[in-house]
């Protein structure tokens, strides 16, 4: 209760004496009032509307520009049964008017209503935020789960599965007149690789390579992705065929660079890549699988012709669903 008057604050303190439920705070001066009850956290506060050196409607304004007790009940006291006083203490952000001293059995009745209906009100709030974090917890959750599912658990870079819905996706974004390029590609000599060094060397290798092809696409249009076992493929929509070759042939020049011993290799010390390059303008009349199976023999005549190199596809794409 927020008065300057301590006789009237004893008199409301007597009329709820009896009420053990209910524990009375008084505070005499206003000036301190806010800070008062940010420190006891009432459940509902009785303040009168005049008092020396603070106007009681611009207090109300502050208990509701705090955002300790912008929610706290606020019942005026006022010795004025004045509809225009009580029409400016509603206006100020006051729930309820009663005029001093009200009767007991009103007093509690309306200090246990207001008192009810904030605490219901904190519960549904709190609540509210629990099942907001749990929402958002849910949803952080469920990401993980995508990426994870997207993601190859050895290399940490696209798997399989994800690089078929990229393609399909990409494949349905183009236009008439974009172009889309693919890049398949293997380790050469991988089995020898395994054979010569043991499996545990075989899978840092996957993962350096992973990590090299990863750095040379960083755009978000475009996909690396581990297509099984030491094959990888690329897809770069928007991408023309001497654009693709270049990307390619830096991928070939970098992996080399990276200088992993291969003593099992045929054509170089050091581990490397071979690798296929098809272009196509997707249309309705083909499908992606024409567009893989462009690149895989792209792949195949690079392996053919000695490994470590890139092949293009020359032919149409059209040709290989004929």
């Amino acid at each position: 209760m927020v008065d300057d008057q301590l006789m009237i604050i004893e008199a409301v303190r007597r009329l709820l004496a009896d009420e053990r439920d209910i524990f009375f705070l008084y505070c005499l001066n206003p000036v301190t009032a806010v800070s008062t009850a940010i420190e006891s956290r009432p459940t509902i506060i009785l303040q009168d509307l005049v008092m020396p050196g603070v106007d009681g409607l611009d207090l109300v304004r502050r208990f509701r520009e705090n955002s300790a007790t912008e929610h706290t009940p606020i019942v005026v006291l006022s010795t004025r049964e004045d509809p225009k006083v009580k029409g400016e203490a509603f206006a100020a952000g006051a729930n309820d008017y009663l005029v001093k001293l009200p009767d007991k059995i009103e007093l509690v009745a309306r200090i246990r209503y207001h008192s009810k209906a904030y605490l219901n009100q904190l519960q549904r709030d709190e609540a509210y935020r629990a099942l907001q974090l749990s929402q958002r917890q849910l949803a952080e959750a469920n990401w993980a789960l995508q990426c994870l599912a997207a993601q190859d658990g050895l290399t940490g870079i696209a798997n399989r599965r994800f690089f078929d819905n990229f393609l399909e996706l990409a494949w349905k974004r183009a236009s008439e007149a974009d172009r889309l390029s693919l890049i398949l590609l293997d380790i050469d000599y991988f089995k020898a690789f395994n054979d010569t060094y043991g499996h545990q060397r075989g899978d840092e290798c996957l993962k350096q390579i992973a990590t090299a092809l990863s750095s040379l696409v960083n755009q978000p249009t475009n996909l690396v992705a581990r297509y099984g076992g030491e094959e990888f493929a690329v897809v770069l929509p928007d991408t023309s065929t001497s654009e693709a070759l270049y990307i390619a042939e830096t991928m070939r020049a970098k992996v080399e660079s990276l200088g992993i011993g291969h003593s099992g290799s045929k054509s170089s010390p050091w581990a490397t890549i071979s690798l296929g390059v098809a272009t196509i303008t997707p249309s309705s009349k083909i499908s992606p699988a024409a567009l893989i199976a462009a690149a895989d023999q792209g792949l195949y005549r690079a392996k053919r012709s000695g490994r470590n190199q890139v092949a293009l596809f020359e032919e149409t794409v059209e040709s290989i669903e004929r």
